[in-house]
């Protein structure tokens, strides 16, 4: 069964963050899925006026469901790490591995114990990335899409 429109990996996850990347990179996508409003939104379909450029996203482990959190320090303060639960997808391979950069509030300094202890309405880059096994995950949760790159 395929999740995405353009992906049928056999990992939904996979599929559909394939399709967040290509959107966010101007590519066209049709997404069927839950997170079409948003992916919508960022081709700027709704409301072109808007410029979003990023569809945050919570990813939930596989066996225990929980909301995937991932660590990261920015330079030049590395002494200091952070986490998230909001991620911008940067890239998906082949091999349903992701780049993903994590998402914070801006000057937030707090590490979150749960996805609801996060302001979502301003996230912004912070230019930390992880590396993720996408057939980890058994669930995507997009939320609006956003203007996180100014």
């Amino acid at each position: 069964m395929t999740c995405g429109s353009k992906y049928d990996s056999g990992n939904c996850v996979a599929d559909i963050l394939r399709d967040i990347a290509d959107a966010q990179t101007d590519l066209v996508s049709d997404c069927t899925t839950s997170c079409e409003q948003s992916i919508a939104d960022l081709l700027g379909e709704a409301s072109p006026a808007d410029n979003f450029d990023t569809v945050p996203v919570i990813l939930y482990c596989k066996g225990n469901c929980k909301p995937f959190k991932g660590y990261g320090a920015r330079r030049p303060n590395l002494g200091f790490v952070f986490s998230s639960f909001y991620f911008r997808v940067k890239s998906v391979d082949e091999d349903n591995c992701a780049v993903l950069e994590l998402l914070r509030e801006p000057g937030d300094e707090s590490n979150p114990h749960d996805p609801v202890d996060q302001d979502t309405s301003d996230l912004e880059v912070t230019g930390v990335c992880i590396t993720v096994d996408l057939d980890c995950f058994c669930h995507v949760t997009c939320l609006p899409a956003i203007n996180a790159l100014d």
